[in-house]
């Protein structure tokens, strides 16, 4: 066991050093391949590079969930797979630098719906959403919602398009961001079209964003 200063933090971590990862005490450099388990209960195992995380790894964050993929420089970075708890929503798909970025599903554990398309920076801005029946919409969006043009496509084919309005709503107090997402933000939509799409239009008004 050692106690060193880590680079990357500035605090103090207590190393258990497993497999062929090598530490220099006096510098605290890690390196190879092992296993690290930090004050606060999170544990990585995978590669190193000069004491950072650095190709395949597997990183569980203590009660908050799990990612297995690639790092670089200490970040999630590439292609990898997010298991998210409490709510064990799936999260698959392209990372930039620790926020989603590029092709991506995200998959809500507790209703089978999924979001599916490209990713900037954490969130969704074009794809599908998609409800277990095969109902889906496909546009634009914005925190992870829909925004402007776009259209829903039913289980029968029938085809109804539309825009959406998004109105931002007063933030939520004392919500904590869970590790590897984004703030929410609380939004109210509003679907305009020459059609009639309540029920929907209110079932993603009532989801939580991710």
């Amino acid at each position: 066991v050692f106690f060193f200063n880590d680079t990357a933090t500035t605090e103090i971590y207590t190393e258990q050093i497993v497999g062929s990862v090598r530490c220099v005490q006096e510098t605290g450099v890690r390196h190879g391949k092992g296993k690290y388990t930090y004050a606060n209960g999170d544990k990585y195992e995978g590669d190193w590079i000069q004491n950072k995380k650095h190709g395949i790894g597997r990183m569980t964050y203590n009660l908050k969930g799990e990612y297995f993929g690639q790092f670089e420089h200490g970040r999630r970075h590439g292609e990898g797979l997010f298991t998210y708890l409490p709510s064990k929503d799936v999260y698959s798909g392209w990372w930039k630098y620790g926020k989603k970025h590029g092709s991506g599903t995200y998959v809500y554990a507790d209703t089978g719906m999924r979001l599916q398309g490209e990713w900037s920076e954490g969130k969704m801005i074009s794809g599908k959403w998609v409800f277990p029946n095969g109902t889906f919409y496909q546009g634009q969006f914005r925190h992870n919602k829909p925004v402007a043009d776009g259209k829903w496509i039913f289980q029968n084919g029938n085809v109804l398009e539309g825009t959406y309005k998004q109105t931002e709503l007063a933030p939520d107090d004392d919500v904590e961001v869970e590790e590897g997402q984004e703030p929410k933000v609380n939004l109210k939509l509003d679907w305009i079209s020459s059609g009639r799409l309540y029920d929907a239009a209110k079932l993603i008004n009532h989801h939580e964003n991710i």
